[in-house]
């Protein structure tokens, strides 16, 4: 499969790959630049390390991509990335108390923090996220940013093994 990979054009490569960080399409385009792999670990881990070493500018600007979680108003606007891991994470189903829980939290935690609560849905109930939530709420805004970079880098990784899986 990595011989496949490596073989993609500029623009096929960045179709695949854009939105392994939510609507980052510049890490895609120097990931490209980093080409041949020698195998899909290397390609994960130099994606990874390119969003760990970014300015905290364009690090936060990748924070602010992502959707606010259980956000009804806005399901039209999610990728297609965050519609399936919402989704099967349950948070469609929610109940009219649990959108308004969702919804006041999410305004109190951009408000507290700056960027929206992020979080690998992924295996995880709506249970567990509010739970998650409620007590990353509490966290100082520096805990909170190295949190919030730590669950991007966990989605990311998570989009690069369902891809590595499905054999792109």
């Amino acid at each position: 499969m990595i011989n496949k990979i490596n073989k993609l054009s500029k623009s096929e490569f960045i179709k695949v790959f854009a939105n392994i960080f939510e609507n980052a399409r510049w890490i895609a385009e120097e990931l490209y630049n980093q080409k041949p792999f020698d195998n899909f670990e290397a390609l994960s881990s130099k994606m990874l390390n390119i969003f760990e070493a970014t300015t905290r500018e364009k690090q936060l600007k990748i924070l602010n991509a992502h959707p606010d979680l259980a956000n009804k108003i806005k399901i039209s606007l999610l990728t297609p990335d965050s519609l399936k891991e919402q989704t099967s994470a349950g948070l469609d189903q929610c109940t009219e108390e649990e959108l308004d829980e969702f919804k006041h939290l999410n305004e109190q935690y951009k408000k507290k923090f700056g960027f929206p609560f992020i979080l690998a849905v992924k295996g995880k109930n709506k249970n567990e996220i509010l739970d998650n939530f409620k007590k990353r709420i509490s966290f100082d805004p520096t805990t909170e940013f190295d949190q919030a970079i730590k669950q991007v880098k966990q989605i990311a990784s998570l989009r690069l093994k369902e891809l590595n899986n499905k054999g792109l």
